[in-house]
């Protein structure tokens, strides 16, 4: 999703009016994940999880990495973050090897557990995901082996709660999915130049959850609930990624409840 007036793409649309009506619930619900991030007590049995010892690699300290050998990393300080890291690692011969790193952009709203994530709320789904395919208003780069989608005039995202198409690419849009609740991608030509769909809430969406969250280039600000970064490094993990590997993201703070080693 974009964030009107900060020019980010928010992840899962522009803010339409009933996203801003529900934004006041999902402040509520963040300020409350913030106080988490921020130092409340963690809850009885969980213990707090905290960044991998120095030297060693981030996947190896994380609880799953999806089982194969590439792995994209975002990790924020905590879920009041906006900005934080990219990495994109990978395994040979059982040892993680970091390939490249970028300073990433995320939510306006910050970051949430992406199991209770709440649309419309501006922040950032934690955990760990898949991506599915990418897409672009430019071509892939050379080297792309990731299935990529050239964005047209009438391809969209459906992000409305009442379609069949809740959270899928659409093109054209189908008549039971509102423009008002979904993204015309090629409106965005400067984030959405090359991207990457993660792969939250995407193969059995539940309503209200969230649609629309992708891996792609900053635009002016924050987004709306996706990962950003430069257009350079965008372009090097788009040709980086192969479908045999495998690969994943994950998304998380450095310590707490929402620790990227969590995943």
């Amino acid at each position: 999703m974009r964030l009107a007036g900060v020019g980010g793409r928010l992840g899962g649309g522009a803010l339409p009016g009933s996203a801003r009506r529900r934004l006041g619930l999902g402040v509520v619900a963040l300020l409350s994940a913030v106080g988490v991030a921020l130092g409340a007590p963690a809850a009885p049995g969980v213990a707090a999880a905290v960044s991998p010892a120095p030297g060693v690699p981030l996947p190896a300290a994380m609880a799953d990495t999806g089982g194969g050998t590439q792995l994209i990393t975002a990790r924020a300080r905590t879920l009041s973050s906006t900005t934080g890291t990219v990495q994109w690692w990978q395994r040979h011969n059982g040892r993680w090897r970091l390939r490249g790193s970028a300073p990433a952009r995320f939510g306006a709203g910050g970051l949430a557990e992406g199991g209770s994530r709440v649309q419309g709320t501006s922040t950032t789904p934690t955990g760990l995901y898949d991506l599915p395919f990418g897409f672009g208003t430019a071509p892939a780069p050379p080297g792309t082996t990731v299935p990529y989608r050239r964005v047209g005039a009438h391809s969209w995202w459906c992000e409305d709660n009442a379609s069949a198409a809740y959270n899928r690419w659409v093109d054209p849009l189908p008549p039971d999915c509102a423009a008002a609740e979904s993204e015309r991608l090629a409106g965005y030509p400067t984030q959405y130049s090359r991207a990457l769909v993660i792969g939250f809430n995407y193969h059995r969406p539940v309503r209200g959850r969230g649609a629309g969250i992708f891996l792609h280039v900053n635009g002016k600000g924050a987004t709306a609930g996706c990962v950003s970064v430069p257009a350079g490094a965008m372009a090097r993990i788009l040709s980086w990624v192969r479908p045999s590997a495998h690969p994943h993201m994950a998304i998380g703070t450095a310590s707490g409840a929402t620790a990227l080693t969590r995943y």
